[in-house]
């Protein structure tokens, strides 16, 4: 069975990007446009293997591309778990991922979990003068990041107990690349201890994506009376997402200043994956990705989550897991200017076509 998902990320700004986010624009080998890699390039890449192969195909393929990946609503996953028969396969491949550097062919041995939940600080019944009441009045705003300053130490490591770290084995990642491919400003300090892959692949991130406060240009000369912030973790493969959940909502509400009024409110979970490399379909892969690239495969860590792979698991527990694709750090997914290198994709293509045919009476 072959996955894909076609629904993409928000553009934001048109005048973030050099060309319209909707108008897929070649320049340089490159094409741009939101969802070209992410992960419109996965769908090409079954479609072009499919296609090349045509009707001397070996094997029975199921296809599966959906539209509520990127949007997080669910429903897939219910979907995958209630329709087990029906997508029953021995080799599942997930495009929805890409290689460790241009160029280097890649297979992901492991995802990161994810759960996220939303905190809400309450201070007072309404916004009162800074002046007159500044002081001894709580600030919603200033307690809300009093707490969100511990959930990691000095140097940027997450100081929250209880999110687990396991052993990354895979390939490393060079700090120089790595800080070229986030775009890292220039003296600013990387957080957090261990190697780049070590930080990225068996070690909890937490982040505030979000947050309600008021906005600088507008602001007025008042307390804020309540402040609500996003934060969004990452997961050491192997832990229960409910679990990390549940221990960062007691680390924020013990965090808590002044006996504020604190909310959470649960959002999202999804389960990390640890992928099984000694089965016959991962043999077959590692030969096709490196007969199609002519280049020795690297097996590599994924920082980002994709729950529907847990859902294929719990629904096809026998399967193998192939994750593999033309996403690669210069594609600046979900940022804008996105792109997809086609001759990576032109790679991706031969190398699924050599796997299918060559996964012909393998069991």
């Amino acid at each position: 069975m072959l996955y894909a998902h076609y629904d993409v990320q928000p553009a934001g700004e048109d005048s973030s990007w050099t060309s319209p986010p909707f108008e897929p624009t070649e320049r340089a080998g490159r094409l741009y446009g939101r969802g070209a890699a992410d992960d419109k390039s996965g769908i090409i890449m079954h479609a072009g293997a499919l296609l090349a192969l045509g009707a001397d195909c070996p094997v029975g393929v199921k296809v599966l591309i959906e539209g509520q990946e990127e949007n997080g609503q669910g429903g897939i996953e219910e979907f995958v778990k209630a329709n087990a028969e029906l997508l029953k396969a021995d080799v599942i491949v997930v495009s929805d991922v890409g290689n460790y550097s241009l160029g280097v062919p890649t297979l992901t041995t492991s995802l990161r979990g994810m759960a996220a939940l939303d905190v809400e600080v309450e201070t007072l019944e309404g916004a009162v003068h800074s002046g007159m009441f500044g002081g001894p009045a709580p600030d919603a705003l200033i307690a809300l990041t009093r707490m969100i300053a511990t959930l990691h130490d000095a140097n940027g490591t997450v100081a929250v107990k209880g999110l687990d770290v396991v052993a990354y084995e895979g390939a490393d990642y060079d700090e120089t690349a790595f800080r070229k491919d986030t775009g890292v400003l220039p003296g600013v300090d990387l957080v957090g201890a261990g190697s780049i892959a070590d930080r990225l692949y068996g070690r909890p991130s937490i982040n505030v994506i979000g947050t309600d406060a008021p906005v600088v240009d507008s602001a007025a000369n008042a307390l804020i009376p309540k402040a609500r912030a996003r934060v969004s973790v990452r997961l050491a493969p192997g832990q229960d997402p409910a679990e990390a959940q549940s221990v960062l909502a007691k680390h924020l509400e013990a965090a808590a200043p002044w006996h504020v009024k604190v909310k959470v409110t649960p959002g999202g979970v999804g389960q990390g994956f640890l992928a099984k490399t000694d089965g016959p379909a991962y043999v077959a892969a590692t030969g096709a990705m490196a007969a199609a690239f002519q280049k020795d495969v690297v097996h590599y860590g994924e920082g980002g989550s994709i729950p529907l792979v847990a859902a294929f698991l719990e629904a096809q527990p026998t399967a193998e897991m192939i994750l593999w694709g033309g996403e690669e750090p210069q594609c600046k997914i979900h940022a804008p200017n996105e792109s997809v290198d086609l001759a990576e994709v032109e790679r991706c293509v031969l190398a699924e076509a050599l796997f299918i045919a060559g996964m012909a009476g393998k069991k």
